[in-house]
């Protein structure tokens, strides 16, 4: 684990060894115990932490706001691709403990594997230094994208919709490409296409990632990719 990113965390840590578990990928594990030495109990745990440090904001930040544009910046602001781009931003890819077999493919580079990482991280954080360390770190890295965005955003589906609609394409298709995980906190992967384009993402509901992989597919189609 690289010390230097420890160093850029702004928090000392108490037990060293959950931000070491934070950054440990299944991948580097085998057998039963795979998923509670690697980094999958703390994404479980950021994951909620996340989502209430970034409530708690909005209600601060934008306090003549309704809940229906309130629910819309917290759903773009805790998705796969905005946690990417905070884990990217932070340097969480070279601090990424995986097999050197998984380096090699890239994982380090995929979307899911950030934003499960980056979430990891917050859990770590709270647990180590309670919910002040994990809201100081949110608030940090989260600033930017808080900002962003001057109006509450659209939701995903309805935004690409209306975006096949103006250029009198088909209207987005949806395919589950894979389901896995277990019962109590499945993974769906969805691919939508609209056109020739396509994207996919990952959520744990068919919902979640219907609304990531649209999301993901818009940016891509407006930047003209």
């Amino acid at each position: 684990m690289s010390g230097d990113f420890a160093d850029r965390l702004a928090h000392r840590f108490a037990d060293p060894g959950l931000l070491r578990q934070a950054l440990t990928h299944r991948s580097l594990l085998q057998g039963r115990n795979r998923g509670l030495a690697s980094n999958e109990r703390l994404e479980f745990v950021g994951d909620r932490v996340l989502g209430l440090v970034i409530a708690e904001w909005l209600v601060e930040r934008f306090p003549g706001e309704r809940e229906g544009g309130l629910g819309r910046r917290l759903a773009h602001l805790v998705n796969q691709a905005t946690l990417a781009a905070v884990a990217r931003r932070i340097g969480l890819a070279e601090a990424l403990i995986v097999p050197a077999s998984e380096a090699a493919t890239g994982v380090r580079k995929r979307a899911t594997v950030l934003a499960d990482a980056c979430e990891a991280l917050i859990g770590a954080l709270y647990i180590d230094g309670g919910l002040d360390a994990a809201r100081d770190f949110i608030r940090a890295h989260w600033a930017d994208e808080v900002e962003a965005v001057a109006e509450a955003p659209r939701d995903p589906k309805t935004a690409l919709q209306e975006w096949a609609q103006g250029r009198g394409l088909a209207l987005p298709a949806y395919r589950t490409v894979a389901s896995e995980g277990p019962s109590h906190r499945p993974r769906f992967t969805v691919a939508v296409t609209v056109g020739e384009a396509c994207a996919e993402a990952t959520g744990v509901t068919k919902r979640e990632a219907e609304k990531a992989a649209a999301a993901a597919l818009l940016t891509r189609l407006e930047a003209g990719a």
